[in-house]
C-alpha cells in the first residue's frame, strides 16, 4: 500500500467535530501486513503529521477485540506516541465495534482510551489515559538555541511558564508565550530548530499562551517530523498538563481547555484533566472521519 485511495486507510480529524479543524490523522485498522518500510511510505504519501496503525496485541493485553499493537508514524520516522492519532483511531474502531474501553500498546507504553457519544458535538469522543508522565530541566545554552531558532527575544517569554523539557509518552520542550500576540507571530529557522530537536530528542516544541486560569492556547512546531506546525497535539498537551500540575501553575485536581489550531486555520480543542493521587494525565477531545 502506497497511496490514500488503497482499501484499509482510513483519514479522521481529532480534537474538532468539524473535518476541517483538529489534526487529521491516517488510521490502518489492519496493518498486519506492512512492514515498516511500507507504514513510513503510507505516512508520506498521506503527508499528515502521523499516522497511526494497528496490529494484533501483546498476549493477555486487555478485553479480546478491543486490545491492539499502535504504532505511529509521521512523515519522516516512527514516533513513540502521537495523542491525537490515539484518539482518531479510538474513533474509528468506536464506530465499528461500539463504545466503551480499548486498550493500545505503544511503544510508550499500554495507552487505555474510553469511546463514548458526546452529546454536545453529537460525536464520538475519545478520552485517552498518558503513560506516567515527568519532567526535567532544560540547560541554558539550549533555551538560548531554541530561542534563537524562533526567533524569539528572551524577554517575550511568560516568567511563570518556566522553560522545561515536558515527558507523557514523548518529549516536548515547553516555552511559555508572554502575550497572545507572541504566540501569533510565528517564523522559525527549520533546519535550527530540527537540529536542537534531534539533539533534545525532541517530538515537539509547546508554545503555550495563558489565557485564564485553566484556557491556554498552544501551538507546536514539528518539523523533526516533516510539517512545520502540529494542528493539534494529544501527546503535547498530556505532558503540559502534568507539567502545569508539577509546577503548581494548577491545581492536582484540573480540568484544563487547550486550543490549538487556531492560526492555522484548523481550531481544535483538547481537554486535559488531572486527578489527585494519580500521575497519569487524560486527554479528551472528539473526532470525525474525513471524506475525500
Amino acid at each position: 500500500m502506497t497511496n490514500d485511495t488503497q482499501p484499509g486507510i482510513l483519514r479522521y480529524t481529532a480534537f474538532a467535530s468539524d473535518p476541517a479543524g483538529g489534526n487529521p490523522a491516517g488510521v490502518v485498522l489492519d496493518a498486519a501486513g506492512l512492514d515498516d518500510a511500507a507504514m513510513l511510505a503510507i505516512a508520506a504519501t498521506l503527508g499528515y503529521s502521523e499516522s497511526a496503525f494497528l496490529t494484533a496485541p501483546p498476549q493477555g493485553l486487555g478485553e479480546p477485540g478491543r486490545a491492539f499493537t499502535l504504532r505511529f508514524f509521521s512523515p519522516k520516522a516512527e514516533v513513540p506516541f502521537c495523542g491525537h492519532a490515539t484518539v482518531a483511531t479510538a474513533i474509528a474502531l468506536g464506530e465499528r465495534i461500539g463504545t466503551g474501553e480499548l486498550t493500545f500498546a505503544t511503544p510508550a507504553g499500554t495507552v487505555p482510551v474510553t469511546v463514548a457519544h458526546d452529546p454536545a458535538s453529537g460525536r464520538l469522543r475519545a478520552t485517552l489515559t498518558s503513560v506516567e508522565p515527568h519532567s526535567e530541566p532544560v540547560g541554558a545554552e539550549d533555551l538560548a538555541e531554541a530561542l534563537a531558532a524562533l526567533d524569539w527575544p528572551a524577554g517575550d517569554l511568560d516568567p511563570a511558564i518556566a522553560p522545561r523539557i515536558a515527558f507523557a509518552g514523548a518529549r516536548h520542550l515547553v516555552l511559555g508565550a508572554a502575550t497572545r500576540e507572541r504566540l501569533a507571530d510565528l517564523a522559525y529557522d527549520v533546519d535550527r530548530l530540527t537540529a536542537l530537536m534531534h539533539r533534545l530528542d525532541l517530538t515537539t516544541v509547546q508554545l503555550v499562551w495563558r489565557a485564564s486560569d485553566s484556557v491556554f492556547h498552544v501551538r507546536d512546531p514539528f518539523p523533526v517530523g516533516g510539517v512545520v506546525e502540529d494542528p493539534a497535539t494529544g501527546a503535547a498537551a498530556a505532558a503540559f498538563g502534568a507539567y502545569a500540575r508539577e509546577l503548581g501553575l494548577v491545581a492536582e485536581e484540573s480540568v484544563l481547555t487547550l486550543y490549538q489550531g487556531e492560526d492555522l486555520g484548523r481550531p481544535g480543542e483538547l481537554t486535559v484533566t488531572l486527578h489527585a493521587g494519580d500521575p497519569r494525565v487524560r486527554v479528551s477531545g472528539v473526532g470525525t472521519r474525513i471524506t475525500a
